[in-house]
């Protein structure tokens, strides 16, 4: 392998273990993370209810998280309290308190200072229903009053009847009688969890027997109970690696392959020689191979290493921007290295392989002929494979528009690819027909460096589709991936623009509005003016797989929002068992039929589906009854808005209910597109790591591309062209490899966002930034002429004889 082709394969692989690492590395965290065991960090064990969905199918389980707290029966401690070895069961039960100047605390029951180092200074616990315990350093006195908004209910005076210190620091939370702490979760009768302590001699095993139906959580998995945002993260983490992970790969494979061939396809001659001198094919290809691995095997190990650094910016990066919870940490370890070893050095290894296959099969007869000239058809095999794939991508597209919603989002997820893949098994025949295409004009304005052009690239076509690829995967990933992110958002936005009709939107800066507030802006706004809104996950079954749903529970007046509903009426949005559902999901459910739904907190209900309606982004995938919701989710005391219509004075409202305030209809539509916008971020990062490392690969592959042409670059300088005529040509061909690479790229990513629009967002959604568009081909091009002129000018330095090598 020469030198200059062996640095460019090894700059390849050196970012392709890189690049899988990186993803390895979250793969890994999300594998071993674990919630923190703060204040069950002495509990043997802890018991709870379930905080997943699994339905088992032909023999395969599919997972679901529930983003609510899954409560727990208080009546199940007594039977755990008669297990060996167990010396007490706390039932913990917390709800967000707000007090009179705005700050959140957590509310507790008082039985749960049993969990961590408290203490009581003064006073003695609170046992009324208007009593509690603060912190010693909070500056209260035994018998002050202090003013708490807890439980959805208005702000409520409570007397100061003890004082603690927190031995773990914390210092913020407030303490109440436990039955008062129980009533005002909203939950009467249930828990959080029930932590138990016990000796050695408690037995995991014994306690399941006695909380039968429930998780009885030991070890790490404690961490998990108190903290469930992590386990649900870590769940959904491990799907979205797994899957980047996978498209990861498959460019990879694309990019080394092409590289590889390329540079067998140098050796040709001399490879072709060795089967004529009696070499078998099987010592050509394991020369090609051990060639190869001497190669990968250092880049591979580097770019693993380098993994670790880069798996680490990207977690900060996300647990920066909110993307993963705190509790969700950094674990590093040997996984991602070995397995970015292993992968690139196999994918290294097949694609050399491969590669080589051709040449090793010569006859020896044959061998010096072969050198003569590339092969001008392709294999049938890859003509067929190409036009299936071909098929395939295409048929993703017509599914896609025939059934929408999340069938097409499914779909989404193979167009691409197997467009790509169609293009480069039949990248040949597309570089000729983008040589028929521009050949023309180029001789025309060009006579003598475009006929150089034409005529090399016309010989050279299987070549040129090895350049032709990436440059495609790179135009067409990166920007259909980016732009159906960017057209989500915009469908986000104009959707709750246009169906929020509300004059006055009521948010909070805390743990929402509370639920008294509703009554009380009513009376000022007037009767039917104010619709309460609570947001949840619901899990559903959607095209055969389980889906978590964002969903709004909903009451009050309903015109002050339209959901676009295009089948039914909200107006039967009533009772307990009825359902809205957007038209992305309601597939095959129809106004009349029944839906089986999972709410936030596991409970299973068969609602009737009363309307399907169009701005599932704007409103979220599924709308219930306001009480069905907040029956099921960790919070009931508080709603997440209000609308408001009119124009009346609430300021009022406003100052009696701390950390609460108005804002317009515009500016809540504009949140809700920058939530939408960090939704999609993890998306964006992986979409912005593989397209860099696609761009790597096009500079590399086009680089080694044009180092592979020394002797014809000699030759022609032999035969009377000039070192002007042949960079010239080289200028010329270079645009015609991007241009016709540009081309299919950007077809790819058209057929892409099309088929989005059509079936998922509406085509008046679509989101393109021309000026992103004109920046990311003028990347492609700046880079990829750099790419060829640099070593061009290099081989063409002046000398007194050109010679061929």
């Amino acid at each position: 392998m020469r030198r200059g082709i062996a640095v460019g394969v090894a700059a390849a692989l050196l970012c392709a273990a890189a690049l899988t690492g990186a993803f390895g590395v979250l793969l890994e965290s999300a594998l071993r993370a674990h919630g923190s065991a703060d204040r069950y960090e002495h509990a043997v064990a802890v018991v709870a209810a379930s905080q997943r969905v699994e339905v088992v199918k032909d023999d395969q389980t599919d997972v679901r998280p529930l983003v609510e707290r899954a409560r727990v029966p208080v009546s199940v401690a007594d039977r755990v309290r008669t297990t060996p070895g167990v010396t007490e069961v706390v039932a913990d039960v917390s709800l967000p308190v707000v007090t009179a100047d705005g700050a959140v605390r957590t509310g507790r029951g008082w039985d749960a200072t049993a969990l961590t180092a408290v203490e009581l200074r003064a006073g003695r616990a609170p046992r009324a229903e208007h009593e509690v315990a603060v912190d010693s350093g909070s500056g209260r006195a035994v018998g002050d009053t202090v003013r708490l908004q807890v439980g959805g209910r208005a702000p409520e005076p409570y007397r100061v009847s003890g004082l603690v210190a927190d031995g773990s620091g914390a210092g913020r939370d407030v303490w109440f009688g436990q039955h008062t702490a129980q009533v005002l979760s909203g939950r009467p009768g249930h828990a959080d969890a029930l932590v138990v302590l016990g000796t050695k001699e408690t037995s995991a095993q014994t306690l399941r027997a006695a909380a039968p139906g429930l998780v009885v959580a030991t070890g790490a998995g404690r961490g998990d109970v108190e903290n469930p945002e992590v386990a649900a993260a870590r769940l959904d983490l491990i799907g979205v690696c797994a899957s980047i992970g996978g498209v990861a790969l498959l460019v990879v494979l694309l990019i080394v392959t092409g590289l590889l061939d390329m540079s067998v396809r140098d050796r040709t001659r001399e490879l072709a020689v060795l089967r004529a001198i009696g070499a078998t094919p099987r010592q050509v290809r394991r020369v090609i191979v051990r060639e190869t691995l001497k190669v990968a095997v250092p880049a591979s190990l580097l770019g693993g290493l380098l993994s670790l650094g880069l798996g680490t910016l990207l977690h900060r990066f996300m647990a920066e921007q909110g993307v993963l919870p705190q509790g969700l940490g950094l674990a590093l370890g040997p996984f991602p290295v070995v397995g970015a070893l292993a992968l690139t050095v196999l994918t290294a290894v097949g694609s050399a392989w491969l590669a080589a296959r051709r040449v090793s099969r010569i006859r020896p007869a044959q061998a010096v002929s072969e050198t003569s000239a590339e092969p001008t058809r392709l294999p049938r095999w890859r003509v067929i494979t190409g036009l299936v794939l071909l098929v395939v991508g295409l048929a993703s597209a017509a599914t896609a528009f025939a059934f929408g919603g999340q069938v097409a989002t499914a779909a989404m997820g193979g167009l691409v690819l197997s467009l790509i893949w169609a293009a480069a098994l039949l990248g040949p025949s597309i570089a000729r027909g983008g040589i028929v295409v521009l050949s023309p004009v180029m001789r025309l304005l060009f006579p003598v460096p475009g006929r150089l052009a034409t005529d090399t690239a016309t010989a050279a076509a299987v070549r040129l589709a090895s350049v032709i690829t990436p440059i495609a995967l790179a135009l067409s990933f990166g920007a259909s991936q980016l732009f159906v992110q960017t057209t989500a958002v915009n469908a986000t936005r104009t959707q709750a623009a246009a169906g929020l009709h509300a004059d006055q939107v009521l948010v909070s800066n805390g743990p929402g509005v509370p639920r008294a507030m509703y009554r009380a802006v009513e009376r000022t706004a007037g009767p039917g003016t104010v619709t309460a809104v609570k947001r949840t996950t619901v899990v559903m079954s959607v095209a055969a797989q389980l889906q978590s749903l964002p969903t709004q529970g909903v009451k009050g007046a309903l015109s002050n929002l339209d959901p676009g509903v295009k089948a039914g009426s909200l107006k039967g949005l009533r009772g307990k068992n009825t359902v809205a559902l957007s038209s992305n999901v309601a597939s095959a459910a129809k106004v009349g039929s029944t839906v089986s739904l999972w709410l936030g907190d596991g409970t299973v209900i068969r609602p009737e589906v009363v309307a399907v309606y169009d701005r599932g982004q704007g409103f979220g995938d599924v709308l219930l009854p306001h009480d069905v919701v907040t029956a099921h989710v960790t919070d009931a005391g508080h709603d997440d808005y209000l609308l408001v219509k009119g124009a009346a004075d609430l300021r009022p409202e406003l100052d009696r209910f701390p950390g609460t305030r108005a804002t317009s209809a515009g500016q809540y539509s504009a949140a809700l597109t920058e939530k939408a916008r960090q939704q999609g971020l993890p998306g964006l990062l992986a979409v912005a790591a593989i397209s860099l490392f696609t761009l790597i690969g096009v500079v590399t592959t086009l680089a080694v591309a044009t180092a592979s042409r020394r002797r014809e670059l000699t030759l022609l300088r032999l035969i009377g062209a000039t070192r002007g005529q042949v960079l010239a040509m080289l200028r010329l061909e270079t645009c015609l490899v991007l241009g016709t690479g540009a081309a299919v790229g950007s077809l790819v990513a058209a057929v892409t966002l099309l088929t989005f629009g059509g079936g998922v967002t509406g085509l008046s959604a679509l989101s393109v930034s021309p000026s992103v568009c004109a920046a990311i081909l003028g990347t492609v091009f700046l880079s990829g002429t750099a790419a060829v002129m640099l070593p061009a000018r290099r081989l063409l330095r002046r000398r007194r004889s050109p010679r061929i090598t």
